[in-house]
């Protein structure tokens, strides 16, 4: 596939205006803190990330999304950081949908997952068809999946997103049906 190509296309629809990868509803090596690839004309600066290097073992594998830093963590099932990235969660109102579209918070587990070609079979409204690669989902239609648009805010219409890069590692090395998913408070 042509990723170059792939990824030009979607910046135009972006700033055409074409919510292409405005989320989703139903269907590296360590940090990647500079990626961006950001459709707003004035992107406000990204805030430093942080989590703890260790956590409680849980014996199994937990990803964490905490929506104020814009950041993902994994811990292993003892507890350790293997690896963190940036994020972008839902924000607060969609106004194609005229609800609010944040990301649910709380404990959830993966109960399925998508390869490369995921994609949304709602957004853009009316179409479908938003890439969602290497998607993975723990509640509902709300999912944790790449995205060329992982803003310094939460931009999504709930789902989680992280480059792809990330999400291809989580996917491929970390995270299988069952594996633990928290979604920090927005506060």
């Amino acid at each position: 596939m042509n990723w170059k190509w792939l990824r030009a296309s979607l910046s135009m629809a972006i700033i055409a205006g074409t919510a292409i990868l405005a989320g989703c509803s139903t269907t590296g090596t360590g940090s990647s803190s500079s990626y961006s690839n950001n459709s707003q004309s004035n992107p406000a600066p990204r805030p430093e990330y942080h989590f703890a290097e260790t956590r409680p073992a849980t014996g199994k594998n937990v990803f964490i999304f905490d929506p104020s830093q814009y950041a993902w963590a994994a811990y292993d099932a003892n507890g350790q950081l293997v690896r963190d990235g940036i994020a972008s969660g839902g924000r607060g109102y969609c106004s194609d949908i005229d609800s609010p579209c944040r990301t649910p918070t709380g404990v959830y587990k993966v109960y399925r997952k998508g390869g490369a070609d995921c994609e949304s079979s709602i957004f853009p409204i009316g179409k479908g068809g938003a890439p969602m690669p290497y998607c993975m989902f723990f509640k509902g239609g709300f999912a944790v999946h790449g995205s060329y648009d992982v803003p310094g805010y939460n931009a999504s219409h709930g789902c989680v997103r992280v480059t792809p890069d990330d999400a291809a590692w989580l996917s491929q090395n970390f995270m299988n049906v069952g594996t633990t998913v928290i979604v920090k408070s927005y506060n």
